[in-house]
């Protein structure tokens, strides 16, 4: 039931839907207010767990620009059980043999969802990522040379590009076994390939310490007033020139609220939680340290709690 202007009755009042004719009927006069509407919600409810392989939806998977044929080629599943009918797997073995320009597209692109999953990115990363991955893979030169770690780089830049930044050592926990290193030189090697391609230097987005913060504070497990704290004295270091990488700037900071709060965190945890090594972290809080009253929040902490933090 839901409420529309009828114009017979000159009010609104409670419709009905006639799904299978497509009406929206008027409930007090019997008015058609809409006929041969278009039902867009789904069919019946999927539970792909308990369906096994008989799966009732009647519609493929929405068309997929990227690919040659827009993703909505035919595919002939394979036969169920040993007494199949020897002509469905017949079609089955020619359509294997069968040259699919796009087979290596599809398998990077389900590559790429993979670890955009497991990294709990939005669909819009996910989609720059298969766009940087296809015009790399349309110049025909990243042959040779480590397709995991050529797809850990694409993420890495759609990250970046996105505003959504994810530190390497992050993108290399998904990456299938490629390593910092590799995924650094796959980087380096799309945007010179995409800086030939465009004819101009390719944007990559600008890291700041902050675009780390809420993720690595809820890694700690820390307090919401924890959390606003430390995002206020990340925002306010960048006023000092603090010569360290942004994700060593955000350890160091958290270390240091955690350090100012009742739920004190060991720098060995800190260090897990941010991916940053025990001895970075304490270089960047020794020159964080005599900017600290100015970089703590007023009302997280006073002037006698900074000078009982142990000095670097």
């Amino acid at each position: 039931m839901a409420d529309a202007y009828c114009s017979d009755c000159k009010r609104n009042t409670e419709v009905v839907f006639d799904h299978s004719a497509g009406d929206t009927v008027c409930s007090e006069c019997g008015l058609v207010l809409e006929s041969h509407s278009i039902d867009e919600t789904s069919e019946w409810r999927t539970f792909a767990n308990e369906s096994g392989d008989n799966d009732p939806v009647r519609v493929g998977g929405p068309t997929n620009p990227l690919l040659t044929d827009g993703g909505l080629s035919t595919v002939i599943s394979k036969p169920n059980g040993v007494t199949s009918d020897f002509l469905s797997s017949s079609l089955g073995r020619w359509q294997n043999r069968g040259s699919n320009p796009d087979r290596s597209l599809i398998l990077a692109f389900k590559t790429i969802a993979t670890m955009s999953d497991r990294l709990g990115l939005v669909a819009t990363i996910k989609d720059r990522a298969n766009e940087i991955y296809k015009k790399v893979e349309d110049q025909k030169s990243s042959r040779g040379r480590n397709q995991d770690a050529i797809l850990a780089a694409c993420l890495y830049i759609a990250c970046r590009q996105e505003d959504k930044p994810r530190t390497v050592k992050e993108i290399c926990s998904v990456a299938n076994g490629a390593t910092k290193k590799e995924i650094g030189r796959a980087k380096e090697y799309i945007v010179k390939q995409l800086e030939l391609e465009m004819g101009q230097s390719v944007e990559m987005g600008t890291i700041h310490a902050g675009d780390f913060m809420r993720r690595f504070c809820s890694n700690l497990g820390m307090t919401n007033q924890a959390v606003k704290a430390a995002q206020e004295a990340v925002h306010k270091s960048e006023e000092f020139d603090i010569r360290r990488s942004p994700i060593s700037i955000a350890a160091a900071v958290i270390y240091i609220v955690t350090q100012l709060s009742d739920d004190k965190k060991p720098l060995k945890d800190v260090a897990i939680a941010t991916g940053v090594a025990e001895g970075t972290i304490r270089n960047s809080y020794k020159d964080l340290y005599p900017h600290l009253s100015k970089i703590i929040p007023g009302w997280y902490a006073q002037e006698e709690d900074l000078k009982n933090l142990c000095s670097p």
